[in-house]
């Protein structure tokens, strides 16, 4: 295929899946650290190598998270600074480095480490299961992704902040907004795409400012507690600092596990007799899950800005720099994963970066571990067969994407031949 580097930044190419791994492969072979200069955004380098994102990702005194975070025309800058006094548009956790960022993740750190995890796998479960069961009312067809994949990991991010299911809607629909900007069937009608991203973050703002006025008043234990009332550091969040935290819980929290899980089951789909592997040899459904995250990578890439010269693969990347970290090519580097085109149920040591690495690490992949498995083991209890009617389709995106709509037709397992569930399962071992 004749691709380019500037090809990086068109949202076309994510949604084409066959044509976006054709295009990585390319940049980890022949352009391993490329200069790109699309038109309308400032210029970066592109990082496709598993070894070299770990490398740069090591080392953030050099490589800091912001203020660029991710690839974004220059219009959306302009925008987001002049409204919210900021390039990136929102303020969170991925965007902050140093002192302050340990101070800030350190407010909900212990609530998503896996011995808190735990203490969710009932309530998890119970929700894959309530979820799955929809599947008695969509007779025998749906959009696995719209009537499925998307709400179940919404109910519990919204579940674990403390947000009312009636406001769930609208949170998936802002999501799917913020993530979905360069996707035509997204962006709102009659406006750029800057235009759009500052209307989606300022609902976000008007949301998220109603939470904390009720969390101060009346506290909970919940996370949106936490948050509007925590004080890192020993000192207030601004209402930057605040709002970038609601967000990229409330966002983070549940479209890249919705991804992971779409992604999952259309793999399986893909590959005849995995399904009944999986149902027949439930200890793999913990490693599907894992190779789920790594084959769907939904999370595409991150930057990073130099901040002092360093030399990377030969090359020498200057202070003022930007680099993106393109995590959707490190995720199939053949250097890094045996097979790494092919999707493998029982893969063992998969290190993938996914979830990224070094200090910024997501803070929610146990979580997101969990919730998957509890959904296939939902799944497997529930149907006898599944398969594709209709292509999927994916999200134009370059930053966050995936499937976006999963046509599929099923048979339901008879009542009185369904398995007993298989329990909760066990939360995944700290990397």
């Amino acid at each position: 295929m004749d691709f380019q580097i500037n090809d990086i930044a068109n949202p076309k190419l994510y949604g084409d899946p066959a044509r976006l791994q054709s295009f990585y492969a390319w940049l980890r072979a022949e352009h391993p650290v490329a200069r790109a200069e699309p038109e309308g955004f400032r210029p970066f380098w592109v990082v496709s190598r598993h070894a070299a994102i770990r490398e740069i990702e090591r080392q953030p005194e050099i490589f800091n998270a912001g203020p660029r975070n991710t690839l974004m025309p220059i219009m959306v800058e302009q925008a987001n600074r002049q409204y919210f006094g900021f390039e990136a548009g929102v303020y969170s956790l991925v965007v902050i480095d140093g002192e302050r960022h340990q101070e800030l993740r350190g407010l909900t750190q212990n609530y998503f480490l896996p011995k808190n995890i735990r203490k969710l796998e009932a309530l998890i479960g119970d929700l894959a299961r309530q979820y799955v069961s929809r599947l008695d009312d969509l007779g025998g067809a749906c959009d696995f992704a719209a009537d499925l994949a998307f709400w179940y990991p919404l109910r519990v991010a919204m579940t674990i902040l403390g947000i009312d299911e009636t406001d769930e809607a609208r949170m998936l629909h802002l999501t799917h907004e913020l993530f979905g900007s360069s996707d035509p069937d997204i962006v709102r009608p009659g406006m750029t795409q800057a235009e759009h991203l500052v209307a989606v973050n300022q609902d976000y703002v008007a949301f998220f400012d109603e939470v904390t006025k009720d969390r101060q008043a009346n506290p909970r234990d919940d996370v949106a507690t936490l948050i509007a009332n925590g004080r890192p550091g020993d000192r207030d969040m601004t209402p930057a600092e605040r709002m970038g935290y609601y967000i990229i819980i409330a966002t983070a929290g549940h479209d890249t596990t919705a991804a992971s899980i779409a992604g999952g089951l259309k793999a399986l789909m893909d590959m005849p007799g995995e399904i009944e592997r999986l149902r027949a040899d439930r200890n793999l459904v913990k490693s599907f899950a894992n190779e789920a995250i790594r084959w769907t990578a939904p999370v595409k890439h991150f930057f990073r800005n130099v901040v002092e010269d360093y030399e990377l693969g030969g090359v020498m990347l200057r202070r003022g720099d930007h680099v993106m970290l393109s995590y959707g090519a490190a995720t199939r580097d053949e250097a890094a994963f045996e097979q790494a085109d092919m999707f493998r149920l029982d893969r063992g040591l998969n290190n993938h970066l996914a979830f990224g690495y070094g200090p910024h690490m997501c803070l929610g992949q146990f979580l997101a571990k969990l919730e998957i498995e509890a959904f296939f083991h939902a799944l497997l209890d529930k149907v006898e067969t599944i398969e594709p009617h209709g292509p999927a389709i994916y999200t134009e995106a370059a930053f966050v994407s995936g499937i976006k709509s999963l046509p599929v037709k099923y048979r339901l397992r008879e009542k009185d031949g369904l398995t007993e569930p298989t329990g909760r399962p066990e939360i995944a071992a700290a990397q």
